[in-house]
Parts: structure tokens; sequence; C-alpha cells
């Protein structure tokens, strides 16, 4: 048993918070009062979005006092309800045992990244399937720890107040039979088919034409990038791409640990890790690559047309 290891404990404590957001966001929608705030072209925020963030990092400070934690609602004001504040954690993660080379992990390696609603949108229009709460762990500024939950797993939409969510975690190099990760069952994607998921919502020239080099059977167009990741993971597409800058590091960590974790491959669409570093810009300047099999990467990153790497300038400082 590890349970002194703090990656396992962050980890642990993200699963239990992440089941707290979840409600949280249910009963938003349930309410109807979304609170809509237009923060940008395409990028809106809900009651749901601030709401899931304090109740994130407060709870996330109140276990791990002086942590690193970034939050894509940045600057909020208010009271967090104490209600709000989740101090347990997730036994099975306790249980479990740390990769050695995580083990005695100082907090000052952590930086812990935080989308406390992926998918803001959809969940505005009513795609809530599309919707994830993400809590990526970083150490050393590798993705090495992740939770994805669905708060609206397999609703039904004439009764959101009864849907039930869906956690799934996993750490990179944990032992965890062949699933690789816990909360769901690995697919393989449907034999003879090349489908491809990206963007709904922010699509461009270097998106559909790194999309058509490919040669797709089929392209699977969503919102959320732990959604896309999800889609992966179950098998029911075989490569995620956006050739753009759009996504940024707490959409990207939770879903790149969770990928890694059973085998497959995320990085920028130069094939180049993705770091998350405390001092490292927030924007993932040059877009995102991702397969179930890390051996299937090659071959997308191949076909990736120069003028859209060109156009996607590698940037890792701030």
């Amino acid at each position: 048993m590890s349970t002194s290891s703090l990656v396992l404990r962050i980890v642990s404590a993200s699963v239990a918070i992440s089941h707290r957001a979840g409600k949280i966001i249910r009963d938003v929608m349930s309410k109807g009062q979304l609170g809509i705030v237009e923060k940008g072209v395409n990028d809106v925020q809900t009651e749901a979005d601030r709401s899931a963030q304090r109740c994130i990092i407060a709870s996330l400070n109140k276990q791990f006092p002086g942590m690193c934690v970034f939050g894509e609602e940045q600057d909020l004001e208010g009271d967090v309800n104490p209600d709000w504040i989740e101090t347990s954690q997730d036994d099975s993660v306790l249980t479990s045992s740390c990769p050695d080379n995580l083990k005695d992990v100082a907090q000052d390696d952590v930086v812990v990244w935080v989308d406390p609603l992926d998918g803001t949108s959809e969940y505005t229009q009513g795609l809530l399937d599309h919707v994830t709460v993400l809590i990526g762990v970083a150490v050393k500024g590798k993705a090495v720890g992740g939770v994805i939950y669905q708060p609206f797993y397999k609703f039904q939409k004439e009764s959101v107040t009864n849907a039930t969510g869906r956690c799934i975690w996993a750490v990179v190099g944990l032992d965890c039979g062949e699933k690789g990760a816990f909360g769901f069952e690995r697919n393989s994607p449907p034999e003879g088919q090349n489908i491809i998921t990206t963007t709904r919502s922010h699509s461009n020239k270097n998106v559909v034409d790194s999309i058509e080099a490919c040669n797709p059977t089929q392209v699977v167009r969503v919102g959320g990038a732990g959604h896309k990741v999800l889609l992966l993971i179950e098998g029911k597409v075989n490569a995620y791409i956006f050739a753009s800058p759009g996504c940024k590091k707490w959409d990207t960590c939770a879903p790149e640990a969770v990928l890694h974790a059973i085998g497959g491959k995320l990085t920028d669409v130069h094939g180049n890790d993705i770091e998350y570093h405390k001092e490292i810009q927030h924007v993932n300047s040059g877009g995102v690559l991702a397969t179930l099999d890390a051996d299937k990467h090659q071959w997308y990153q191949d076909r990736i047309p120069q003028h859209v790497r060109d156009n996607l300038p590698v940037i890792t400082s701030v």
C-alpha cells in the first residue's frame, strides 16, 4: 500500500472532489439558471463553471495547502460554499501501488491543472454527454495523473436530474491490469476504419487540411478535449486531431495522463511533448494530436501538411 505517496493522495482526493463538482454541475443544470457570461468569441462561462472551480480549488487547497493549482476560470471572486469543500479521498486510489518513480515526489514539483467544466458551449446547448470535469496532475512538467469525470454519463434528456456520473482515473506507470486505468473498458476501433475526432465549433483551414490529409473514413466533431479522449479510449475513434492553438493546459493534462497510462500518446501536431511546468504558457500553441495506440501516432504525425506545421510555431515559455 502506498498511502503516503503524494501523487496517489492528490489523485485520490481529485477523484472524490470530481464527484462533488459533478453534482454541482448537475444541480445548476436542473435548476435551469445557467448564469451565462461571454468571455470571448465562442467562449462562454456558466455558473456551473464558476461553482465547480470554486469547489475543486478550495478542496485541493484544503487538503494540500500551498500546492500550485491552475484553473481555467481565473480570478474568481466570492465565497466558497462550505458544503462544496471535499475533504475525503478515494480508497481505490490509495490502495494502489505507486510507481517507483513517483513515490518520493515533492509538492514543489507538482502542478495541478483544472478544467471545472470542459465543454461549456455544449453544456449550454444540452449536449451534456460532451461535458467532463478534468483534474490533471503534472510532476516536473510531465502529465502523470488524470481524473476525467462525466457528470451526465448515459443521461436521459427528459430526466437530467436522474443522471449519474462516471469517473475515470489513471496514473502513468500504475499497474492496474489490462485496463490501464480505472472506470472504463478499453476497446479497439473498428477494423478497416480511420475515424478522426476533432473540434465541433473551433475549426479552421489548418484543422480541415490536417484531417483531410489523413484520409478519414469518418470525422466526428464533438466538444471538449476530455470527451474526445474518452472516444479514443472507448475505441470509437482512431485519432484526435486539432491543428490549432485553441486548447489550454487544463484541457489536455488529465486526458493525456489517462491516455498515456493505457498505452496511447498525446502530443502537439509536431510530435513534441506538451509541458506542464508552472511557468509555461497556458495555450497549447502547437495544437493536439492523440492516438489510442502509441505506435499509430507517427502515421498521423507524418501526414500533417507542412504549411500547417509552419502555421503552428512551438512556444514553450511565457
